[in-house]
């Protein structure tokens, strides 16, 4: 089923399966929702917020990781801290 453009309220919906391409969902909030096994690509995070999230076995390749922190800490700065570590990689 293909929806139209405009703007949608979700709430104690079961939208497992679902595929969404070429969407735009920019300022879009996203609360108490399962993700689990989903696969993001060609994504555009920039400005996005993440909190209480469950990170658990996520795998992030072949991203920008400008500006992007996880606690305060710039995950470029990791990085560099350890890719220059003895051994790294």
């Amino acid at each position: 089923m293909e929806l139209k453009s405009g703007n949608y309220y979700a709430d104690n919906a079961d939208l497992s399966g679902s595929a969404f391409h070429n969407v735009n969902l920019s300022a879009a909030r996203f609360e108490d929702v399962n993700l689990q096994g989903s696969v993001f690509r060609d994504i555009a995070f920039t400005g996005a917020a993440f909190s209480n999230v469950n990170l658990s076995h996520v795998t992030i390749e072949d991203a920008n990781y400008e500006g992007m922190t996880i606690d305060g800490v710039l995950v470029t700065e990791l990085l560099r801290v350890y890719r220059e570590r003895p051994g790294a990689m």
